[in-house]
């Protein structure tokens, strides 16, 4: 179960390169290099579609060179839709089934969420949905999580 220790802005924003990004989400999520390219692949793009052009910049400064051109949006808008609809954009880009998608997605949140300032994953979350919270909760620490 995740915690509820609140993040605070004395919390520095984990330096990484592309191949740290994506070697983090394999190990945490079990994965193949290739299924943890192709999920947070497929996941920074369906954001990106998601979350306000200006974020979506904003979130794309913050990531890792290799994966920023995957944040950004096709337009100043957000498309508006929900969990169900983000996971099977991603399962489609992704070739992945929704399972496997939900839990990529989870993962290459909670990498995001060490990746980017709190201020900066904050303001990403804040344009979500509640519902979004089953995959992007501010507040957790990384825990480990048992499949089965």
């Amino acid at each position: 179960m995740r915690g509820k220790t609140p993040l605070t802005s004395e919390r520095k924003a984990l330096k990484v390169d592309d191949n740290e990004f994506i070697g983090l989400v394999a190990k945490r999520s079990g994965t193949s290099s290739e299924q943890a390219t192709a999920v947070t692949r497929a996941t920074l793009t369906t954001l990106a579609e998601r979350i306000d052009g200006g974020e979506a910049r904003d979130l794309a400064g913050q990531l890792p060179e290799g994966l920023r051109a995957y944040a950004f949006g096709s337009g100043e808008t957000a498309e508006r839709f929900g969990l169900d609809v983000f996971l099977a954009r991603v399962s489609g880009r992704a070739d992945v089934d929704v399972t496997q998608a939900k839990d990529g997605v989870t993962t290459v949140f909670d990498v995001l969420r060490e990746a980017l300032t709190p201020e900066g994953y904050d303001d990403v979350v804040s344009q979500l949905p509640a519902e979004f919270g089953e995959v992007a909760d501010p507040t957790a620490p990384f825990v480990q999580r048992t499949r089965g």
